[in-house]
């Protein structure tokens, strides 16, 4: 080198301080476990038993009208080869872990009440989800969505907040682990940091650690799309999860109901921003959900139903949204047969190159990036039940 080593070392300084800041603001994929799904339950139809409740229905209906592999890979549009595997895990997680994340809806799916009767819904949700910890039935992930800054319901939010997890609180004496909070239609970062802030007194009221109550933030208005870096901003440590409003995103850009759906390709640009501002900062991305239903009882309806949830589940997996939002029991059976499907393809290869990477014969064609996504993706199928963990564990403990 021309020049000394002394001569350069403000550069190597500043160097080190820019990575220091980019591991900072991108400290990579959380370790958490990431849910297949969000089941958004009014608040007012909300009881200890929702989840398995919601399990038994799903479950009725894939034993009355996908009774055996070959007519469910026909119904939900899957391999075929598939068929036998995907029915039978899909049945045991319905029997045994129906919904992974569950929101108890404040919001839009329960709508305006008079503070007396929010009030009483928030008391029997207290009561409820208490129930369930004690019984041991609370899914991994639970929460609240609370009513949006945007539309002048922030102070019935602030409420509702406040009155449960104070209520939880005396009830129990904790929080129970997998709480989080869905704050909604975002218009401004100001909201963000606003609603920051109001978590941040509330902590410091009743002794909770600083920074313990996290949050995820719902994108589905066009002003959220374009300041999402403010958003994370504001946000900070708190964000856990941005979800995609498909319709509330879709309506604001002016398109008619029946173009409200999730593979619009307005709904491809906004999930593409969403990649590119968040990935690698740790928060997660999840989809919006499908409002499709069947239109009855018959097998055919519910056939036409799955199909058509269960191709737009394959969609947002193939574009990286791994997690989605669910609103009604037959869409369970539909939602796990397109991930288990997903996940069991290339299955084989998955294992076989990461066995191949740990025990160094492989080929070196994985660099690290591809061997913590094939780690990552078999994490993620056993964490959901597609894939039996001690067939695996060597690859993902």
């Amino acid at each position: 080198m021309k020049l000394t080593l002394s001569s350069v070392d403000d550069l190597s300084a500043r160097v080190e301080e820019a990575r220091a800041e980019y591991e900072r603001q991108y400290p990579g994929e959380p370790e958490q476990r990431r849910p297949v799904h969000t089941v958004s339950v009014p608040a007012d139809r909300f009881t200890a038993t929702t989840a398995a409740d919601l399990g038994k229905e799903a479950l009725r209906l894939l034993d009355a009208h996908a009774p055996s592999g070959a007519v469910a890979a026909t119904a939900f549009g899957i391999d075929a080869a598939l068929g036998d595997t995907v029915r039978e895990r899909v049945a045991a997680k319905l029997a045994r872990d129906p919904v992974e994340d569950l929101r108890i809806d404040f919001a839009d799916g329960y709508g305006v009440r008079d503070d007396a009767e929010e009030d009483g819904h928030v008391a029997a949700a207290v009561e409820a989800v208490a129930q369930a910890y004690e019984t041991r039935s609370l899914p991994y992930y639970w929460g609240l969505r609370v009513k949006s800054f945007a539309d002048g319901g922030h102070e019935r939010a602030m409420r509702t907040l406040d009155g449960f997890l104070t209520g939880l609180a005396e009830r129990l004496g904790r929080l129970p682990g997998g709480f989080v909070m869905t704050f909604p239609r975002i218009v401004s970062s100001e909201h963000v940091r606003i609603f920051g802030d109001f978590l941040g007194r509330f902590e410091e009221e009743i002794g909770l650690p600083e920074g313990l109550l996290r949050y995820e933030v719902q994108i589905e208005t066009p002003q959220s799309v374009n300041q999402l870096p403010e958003i994370l901003g504001e946000a900070g440590k708190r964000l856990s999860v941005a979800h995609f409003g498909v319709r509330g995103y879709t309506a604001a850009l002016g398109l008619p109901p029946s173009e409200q759906r999730l593979d619009h390709p307005a709904c491809d640009h906004a999930r593409h921003v969403m990649q590119v501002a968040l990935s690698g900062t740790g928060v997660r991305l999840s989809d919006g959900s499908a409002n499709v239903v069947p239109a009855g009882e018959e097998a055919k309806d519910v056939h036409k139903a799955w199909r058509l949830h269960a191709g737009l589940v394959r969609y947002s997996l193939l574009h990286g949204f791994y997690q989605g939002w669910d609103e009604h029991a037959a869409q369970l059976p539909s939602r796990y047969a397109a991930v288990y499907a997903y996940l069991l393809n290339g299955l084989d290869d998955t294992v076989e190159r990461l066995r191949a990477h740990r025990s160094g014969q492989g080929d070196g064609g994985d660099d690290p990036a591809t061997v913590a996504a094939l780690t990552a993706r078999l994490r993620s199928a056993v964490d959901c039940g597609a894939v039996d963990r001690d067939t695996v564990r060597e690859l993902i403990d």
